[in-house]
Formats: structure tokens, C-alpha cells, sequence
């Protein structure tokens, strides 16, 4: 009598023209491999029904039914597997959302308004309306889908007509539901020098939270992707994967529910941690864009399908070129002077790379830039170092014939600087305790929009004086620490995200007025990798660690979701045990650039370099618009091998690392992927020192890609942190 009960006064609550019109109707998201499907229920409510291959009849869609994979639980009423659950409803496990009402009322149950599709560049945009039953409180869900990527992008507005602000304390992109006999999750964590460090395990009963409480710099610890293998652990090349990444450079959180009958719920969200975010009336809270793929062909498939999106649609100037380039930190540090940076840029024509990139250390006079202990905030010139300031570097990068970038942190602050003293209350810090500092520096508050004004002004100052600026290299090097705004003041609930919306403003204000200006993500490393950055930035460093045998893993594991052309990688002197040429052979598997001085090197090594620089730019269109395929892991054997091959399968380029081979070990060869099996291939190492002629079995023959992908080409050795790389040519 009870459920009936209850049922029907549900049934009530929800009488109107809008359900009876909505009831059963099915919202299909498609790829060309990929369906979600969303139905509304006769409760009003939507609900996931389906996700997974894409289903080769329509109305088979109509079969499935949105509550068959309900929890068993003995509710008086059905349950399914909400699309945007609000805490508080008959739903038992972690909500995608939680709004506290202007009565204090902590319940929110959203029902089916209407649903909307329209043509955006690459696919197709849904958008649906849910609204609260009792208080005007509304949501729109928002899926794009590219067919061709196997693609879909998702994220949610929130916005409420109450009197006064009510207070979010959950706030998804999405959420994500599956039925399968097991979970195994893959994460991407480190620290700094060994980011994207993967690691997997299976998913148990209960919750599994993946997240950051970094405020900035937030992917230190732990990267905003994961991927989830459904019935066994992700492989490379079989099996079913789910791939998400949240664009989001502040703090996120993953959770991971598998709920009492086994199903799993996935939930990508801004973390709510210290953010219980008061949304005023009539505003607008737009959560982070969820981007993910669903192959059924293992991480390879997935990775190529998010490379190639991201290349098109996300990445700034993703379908344009790339500039290598010779910075000088490694060599020089911040001990260097106009003459000697003059002396590097001509070292950087005769290494044959395009630009020359200045580093830390060239800003601050009244607290000049000595050491990372003082002047960040003071954008000029240092007068004894550099007296003819900027605008002489360029003029001596125009003489050597190379171009000019130079290095920034616009979004910090040292405390011992001009800017500090000028403006204390533009740094987030505490007002009544005793600061503490990470790289004796703090973060300027960027939910001020006079501080973004300031942010923006230092690129402008920097581009209006030196116009021929070709490239920055913006860093961030410090967590969000004394957690307090003194703009917001009573309001710090919304901190973390208003501080991080800031960033965007700013980023996307920079890529307004300079769009054709090169700027390289930098965050001490790869602590700020996030795909809505890199809306606005060409490429990212991947870590401050270049020793050779650390970036095979942590290339290996950034590469699962960004493209080659965004991964920056440097020749420098780490790992001196190894070669210059196992150093470059690394790098050049990514965007190729040097930060080494030339005078530690051999005539031989120089002449090898220039040789590699000369291959990596004729090897672009394989290396940086080409389909990557992962061989061999790094995690799984002594070795690693990767190969591109160019979009019209003319040519390929394969890069095999023996890193710390065993004693004879067995040596299995390496088959190549993606190339066209009809086509013939004259196969040429290259990549090697002067005077060294290949010891490749195959070296100057032609096989057809039939043959490479099936037998393959012995490749690997017996010898500590060696390299080949591999040249294919159609015939």
C-alpha cells in the first residue's frame, strides 16, 4: 500500500501537459561508433538507458528500458540511472548535483522540460532543460557528438530564480553509467618530474575519489583524465575503454561509485572542496566541458580518436605548424647578460631550430631576478643584465636569423617585489595569520577582474613595445596557499572556481589580441595539461625532469590523451650516462626542442643534431598530423617503440628505446601499425652519428605494410638506453 501510495503522489506532483507530451521520449547522442541514449520516463525524469557501440537499428532504442539496471533495493518506487541526479531524491549514491533552497529545503528533483539539437562545426549539439518540481531551479544539459572523432563533449548550466543566492555544494559536468561484471580504473598521477605516472586497479564496492585541492598548478598530484576499463584492465589495442579528460586547471574530482548490484556511476566534476558556491539570482554557473571517447578497440583507438579531435576542434593552432626551438635555462639559469644571450640565439641558427627562447631570470630592477626568491610582478628588463632590454634580444635574434619567445609568470607573485609592495591586497593571503610560501612566491588573486586587467597588461606591455614577439612560455609555478581573496572577501566559497574562471578570462583575452603568437602551458613542469587551456595555448612542457628514461614514461602516459604537436620535449644535459643521441631520439617523439649548450658537445653530436633537427622538420606530417600507435610499453618490458604514419599512409616514422635491457633477454620484433598493407615501403634508419652506418637487417630494402605489420622488423638490443629511428617511404 505504501509504494502505491507514494507512487501516486509523485504520479501528482508531476500532472501537466509537458510530461504527458515528453513521456518515453528517446534522446540518441551518436558517433559513428558510439550511442547514448537518454529516455524520459513516464515520471517525468530522464534517465540514461544505453551507452556503449553504436546500435545498428533505431527502433531497438525504443527496447531499452530505463530501469532494468535500478539498484535492488526494496524501494517503494523504480529507480534508473538518472543523467543528473540531485541529492536529496529517493536515489541512495553520490548526486551530480546539490543546491540548498532559500527554505533551507536541500532537495532538488529535475524533470524533463524539452530538448533541443543544432549543426556546430565537426557534429551535432544537444541541449536539454530539466527544471525543479518545486522551486525554480533549472539545468541544462549540454552534449556535443563528433562522428568522425567518435567524440562527445558534455557540461551543465545551472540557474535559479529564487530571492536570495542559493548555495551549491555539488555541481557535475556529467553523469556516466555502466553495467559490467568488473571496473579497473587507470590513473595518471606524480609530482613533480614524474607526472602522468599510470597505475591501475580495480574498482570496488563503494567510491573511489580521484581529485585535487591545488587551487592552481592543480595537476601536480593528479592529472584531470583517467581511463576505465570495462570487464578487464585498459589494453592498448582490445577491449572496451572509457577515456574522459575535464577541462579544468583548478581544482577537480573524479568519483568512482560502484553501487550495491554492481553498476558503475562516473562523475567528473569541479571539486567541491571549500567551495560551497553561492549563485546569485539569474546567474548562470556553467560547469567544466567533460570530453570523452568510448572505443571499442582498446586505449589505441581511443588515444588516436582524442588526438585527432583535439588536433580539429580544441587544441590553438592545432591543424597549424610548430616551432622547434633552443631555450637556455638548463645552460645558463639566471646567470646570463645581453652578450652571452646574443652568443645562444647564433648557437641556435647553427643547431638549425627556429626561435630562441630567454627563460627565467631577464625581469626586476629595485629586486632584480637573481634567484626565484624575488621579482616576479616586475615585467621589466633588468637594466645591468640586459641594457638595451627586450627590444635589443629580438634585434639580435633577428641578426642571427632565428626568432624570439621569452618566459613569464604573470599569475604570481614574490613578496620581496615592486608589484607586492604596491598592491598586497592582489595576492591571495591570509589577513590574520602568519603566511606560508611554495617557491617563496604567492598567487595573485585572478577573481578580481582588476588583477586580470593587470595580467592581461603584461603581454600587452610586452607585445606593444616588441611587436615581433613570436612565442611565450607562461609558467605557473605555485599552488593556491594562504587561501583567503581579499576581493571577495565575506565570500570565499567562491574562490577556487571564480580564481580559476579568471585564468580562462585571462588566457582567452591574450588569445583575443595576439592569436598568432606561439604560447607554450607551463606549470613547473606538466602541472596544468588541461584541454580548456589548451583552447588557448599551442603546446605544454611536460615535465621539469628531461632525463631520457623518465620521459619514456612520462611521454608514454600524456601521450594516451594529447596529440604530439602538444607535448613539448628537450634535449638537455640529464642523464649524462646517456647519449645525446638517445636524448634526441626521446625528445623528437614529441615537439622537438633543445635546452642544452652547445659547447658541451662533440663536432659529431653537433653535426648528429643538426641531422636529427633536419629530420624531425621533414617527419612533421607523420610525427605531428599523423595517427600515433603505441608498440611497446615502457611499463611492460625493458623497451619502448611508437610509430606515426602520415595521414595518406606515404610515409611513417617508428622510435624504438632499448632502456634498460636484461642480460639476454628474449627480443621479440616490433610490427608496425597503420600502414597501408597494399603499399611497399623502402625502409632507412636514420637519426644516426656521423660515421655510424646501420646495423638494421633492414636497412635500405622495401617491404609492403602487410609485411610490417605482421612479421615486423627486429629493432630492440641488448645495450643500456639505446635508440633507433626508423624511416618509411611508399614506393
Amino acid at each position: 500500500m505504501m509504494r502505491h501510495l507514494l507512487c501516486a503522489a509523485m504520479g501528482l506532483a508531476l500532472a501537466g501537459n509537458a510530461l504527458e507530451a515528453a513521456e518515453n521520449q528517446v534522446i540518441r547522442i551518436s558517433t559513428n561508433h558510439t550511442d547514448l541514449v537518454l529516455q524520459v520516463a513516464e515520471n517525468g525524469r530522464l534517465y540514461q538507458t544505453y551507452l556503449g557501440e553504436r546500435l545498428l537499428h533505431e527502433s531497438d532504442l525504443k527496447e531499452l528500458d530505463w530501469a532494468v539496471h535500478a539498484a535492488s533495493d526494496g524501494s517503494v518506487c523504480k529507480r534508473g540511472w538518472e543523467v543528473y541526479s540531485g541529492s536529496g531524491n529517493e536515489d541512495f549514491f553520490e548526486p551530480a548535483l546539490a543546491v540548498t533552497h532559500n527554505d533551507g529545503n536541500a532537495s532538488t528533483w529535475l524533470y524533463y522540460v524539452s530538448s533541443s539539437m543544432k549543426e556546430v562545426e565537426g557534429g551535432t549539439q544537444t541541449d536539454i532543460v530539466l527544471r525543479d518540481d518545486a522551486y525554480p531551479v533549472e539545468v541544462t544539459l549540454h552534449y556535443v557528438a563528433y562522428p568522425e572523432e567518435d567524440v562527445i563533449k558534455t557540461w551543465s548550466e545551472i540557474v535559479h530564480q529564487e530571492k536570495k543566492p542559493v548555495y551549491l555544494s555539488a555541481y557535475a559536468s556529467t553523469m556516466l553509467y555502466f553495467n559490467r561484471g568488473s571496473y579497473y580504473l587507470t590513473e595518471f598521477t606524480g609530482d613533480w618530474a614524474k607526472e602522468a605516472q599510470m597505475s591501475t586497479g580495480q574498482l570496488q564496492p563503494g567510491k573511489k575519489i580521484v581529485d585535487t585541492k591545488l587551487g592552481s598548478r592543480a595537476a601536480m598530484h593528479a592529472s584531470p583524465f583517467f581511463m576505465v576499463g570495462l570487464d578487464q584492465p585498459a589494453s592498448e589495442n582490445q577491449g572496451d575503454v572509457l577515456m574522459g579528460t575535464l577541462g579544468w586547471t583548478g581544482n577537480f574530482r573524479f568519483t568512482f561509485e560502484v553501487d550495491n548490484v554492481g553498476n558503475l556511476r562516473v562523475i567528473p566534476a569541479i571539486n567541491p572542496y571549500a567551495s560551497v558556491y553561492p549563485l546569485e539570482r539569474g546567474e548562470v554557473f556553467a560547469t567544466p566541458e567533460f570530453v570523452f571517447t568510448y572505443s571499442t578497440e582498446g586505449t589505441g583507438q581511443g588515444s588516436r580518436n582524442l588526438q585527432n579531435w583535439m588536433r580539429k576542434y580544441q587544441l590553438k593552432n592545432g591543424t597549424g605548424d610548430r616551432m622547434t626551438l633552443l631555450n637556455n635555462w638548463e645552460n645558463t639559469a639566471f646567470n646570463f647578460n645581453q652578450e652571452l644571450l646574443a652568443e645562444l640565439m647564433r648557437e641556435a641558427k647553427d643547431l638549425g631550430v627556429d626561435l630562441f627562447l630567454l627563460d627565467d631570470g631577464w625581469f626586476g630592477n629595485k629586486y632584480p631576478r637573481k634567484d626565484d626568491k624575488a621579482g616576479l610582478g616586475d615585467w621589466e628588463a633588468t637594466q645591468d643584465k640586459l641594457p638595451g632590454g627586450v627590444p635589443a634580444l629580438i634585434e639580435s635574434a633577428k641578426q642571427a636569423g632565428v626568432k624570439f619567445g621569452i618566459w613569464i609568470e604573470p599569475e604570481m607573485v614574490n613578496p620581496k617585489s615592486e608589484l607586492f609592495e604596491k598592491h598586497p591586497d592582489w595576492a591571495i593571503h591570509y589577513p590574520n595569520r602568519e603566511r606560508y610560501y611554495y617557491r617563496n612566491q604567492l598567487v595573485l588573486d585572478l577573481s578580481n577582474p582588476e588583477v586580470q586587467d593587470y595580467v592581461c597588461g603584461v603581454v600587452d606591455k610586452l607585445m606593444k613595445e616588441n611587436p615581433e614577439l613570436a612565442y611565450f612560455k607562461w609558467d605557473c609555478n605555485s599552488p593556491i596557499t594562504n587561501i583567503y581573496s581579499p576581493y571577495l572577501k565575506e565570500r570565499q566559497g567562491r574562490l577556487y572556481i571564480d580564481h580559476v574562471r579568471g585564468v580562462y578570462n585571462v588566457m582567452k583575452r591574450v588569445h583575443a589580441n595576439y592569436p598568432d603568437v606561439t604560447m607554450m602551458l607551463c606549470s613547473g613542469g606538466g602541472a596544468r595539461c588541461d584541454y580548456e587551456a589548451l583552447k588557448y595555448f599551442d603546446e605544454f612542457w611536460c615535465s621539469d625532469d628531461t632525463d631520457p628514461v623518465e620521459r619514456a614514461y612520462i611521454q608514454w602516459g600524456f601521450s594516451h590523451f594529447f596529440p604530439a604537436k602538444a607535448m613539448c620535449a628537450h634535449v638537455t644535459s640529464w642523464n649524462r650516462a646517456s647519449s645525446v643521441k638517445f636524448r634526441t631520439d626521446m625528445a623528437s617523439m614529441c615537439k622537438l626542442g633543445f635546452d642544452i649548450g652547445l659547447d658541451e658537445l662533440s663536432q659529431d653530436e653537433l653535426a648528429y643534431c643538426r641531422a636529427a633537427v633536419a629530420n624531425w622538420n621533414r617527419l612533421k606530417p607523420a610525427i605531428l598530423e599523423g595517427s600515433q600507435y603505441r608498440l611497446v610499453s615502457p611499463y611492460e618490458s625493458n623497451h619502448m617503440a611508437v610509430n606515426y604514419v602520415s595521414e595518406d599512409k606515404a610515409s611513417a616514422v617508428l622510435f624504438a628505446y632499448d632502456i634498460h635491457p636484461r642480460y639476454q633477454e628474449k627480443l621479440l620484433a616490433v610490427r608496425m601499425q597503420g600502414l597501408d598493407p597494399e603499399k611497399m615501403y623502402l625502409v632507412k634508419e636514420i637519426n644516426l652519428m656521423p660515421g655510424v652506418t646501420s646495423s638494421l637487417k633492414a636497412n635500405g630494402k622495401v617491404y609492403s605494410g602487410d609485411y610490417l605489420m605482421k612479421v615486423g622488423l627486429d629493432v630492440f638490443g641488448f645495450q643500456q638506453m639505446q635508440s633507433r629511428v626508423i624511416e618509411f617511404v611508399a614506393q
